[in-house]
């Protein structure tokens, strides 16, 4: 016997609470809740691949700020956000930090990169 698992779906502002149920081969059998095509492709996705955009910080040497924000370019898989965030952790940047300079490139080899979202002014010496 299958079990059931609840999404809520994010595609639209409705937040429809979507339940499957899935297979002993851990396929989705059925689905009820979705109020749209989007609603189902948004629970599709989630459920076999999640992902997330990772916002976080990274360190700045020379800043007027000690830290900058940084972010994913697009969404990573959720299952190696921990790791990501280790890695991202292990860089320090040089001021000036520009809005989009990229941090890491293709981390953890998924092809997306961590850019800076603000800027950072080198600290008056």
């Amino acid at each position: 016997m299958g079990k059931k698992v609840e999404i809520t779906c994010i595609s639209c502002p409705m937040g429809c609470d979507v339940e499957l149920e899935i297979d002993d081969n851990n396929q989705i059998e059925c689905m009820e809740g979705n109020n749209c095509k989007a609603g189902e492709k948004y629970v599709r996705n989630e459920y076999y691949n999640p992902t997330r955009i990772l916002p976080t910080t990274a360190r700045v040497k020379n800043g007027v700020l000690p830290l900058v924000p940084v972010k994913s370019k697009d969404p990573l898989p959720k299952e190696i956000l921990e790791e990501a965030m280790t890695e991202i952790a292990k860089v320090e940047l040089e001021a000036p930090i520009k809005l989009g300079d990229i941090v890491i490139e293709n981390i953890l080899d998924t092809g997306v990169n961590i850019v800076t979202t603000r800027e950072i002014l080198k600290k008056k010496q």
